[in-house]
């Protein structure tokens, strides 16, 4: 009987003993899970956030502005301020839009593509090359149609000279829509079009 009792006395013992033993051992498996669980979904973030396909769309793929959407507003003083045209031949609607900078209170065009891409003239910077960086002098703001013909009017000596005075190789066919820009009652202007995925200007007094 004694034997029994003392058998008896040492399972509850070893019960004793093992149970914390079980215990911690539940423990350390459950954080070993828990810290290998935050070590996954730590590198899931990283890569969400360097990933390529983040689907970022980029913009100004023409020429480059610093722009920053709540400082770009939409013209108050042109009238339209906004037109529909083809400039890029993809047959889906083009925009073009008479913006000003807040921040330096010029003026320009933003272009947004059928395909979303979006670019800037002017607001400060030089448009194409003409030395002028402000379009806050648009009067005549209108689509400029495909296939229509169209050509430099002022010789080097600043004289304007007639279409009979241009040769044909000189004229431009224009391959899509563009953009005609003008002064409302006076000379000077332009057509802005795109030649080859890059925007060229045709000088219009």
């Amino acid at each position: 009987m004694c034997c029994k009792e003392q058998k008896l006395n040492n399972d509850v013992m070893l019960k004793k003993i093992n149970m914390p033993l079980a215990i911690l051992f539940l423990a350390i498996l459950i954080l070993g899970c828990q810290d290998k669980d935050k070590k996954q979904a730590k590198e899931t973030h990283l890569k969400a956030i360097v990933s390529p396909k983040a689907g970022l769309e980029p913009i100004n793929e023409i020429p480059n502005i610093e722009t920053d959407r709540d400082t770009i507003i939409l013209s108050s003083i042109h009238h339209p301020n906004s037109i529909s045209c083809d400039l890029d031949g993809d047959e889906i609607a083009d925009t073009v839009k008479l913006v000003q900078s807040t921040r330096n209170k010029k003026y320009g065009l933003k272009i947004i593509f059928g395909n979303k891409k979006i670019t800037y003239l002017g607001m400060g910077k030089d448009v194409l090359g003409q030395g002028f960086d402000d379009l806050n002098w648009v009067g005549v703001f209108e689509r400029a149609p495909k296939g229509d013909s169209y050509w430099n009017n002022v010789n080097d000596d600043g004289e304007i000279i007639s279409e009979e005075e241009v040769k044909e190789k000189d004229k431009v066919v224009l391959p899509n829509d563009g953009i005609f820009i003008h002064e409302a009652e006076s000379c000077g202007g332009g057509v802005i079009y795109l030649n080859k995925g890059k925007f060229e200007w045709i000088q219009q007094e």
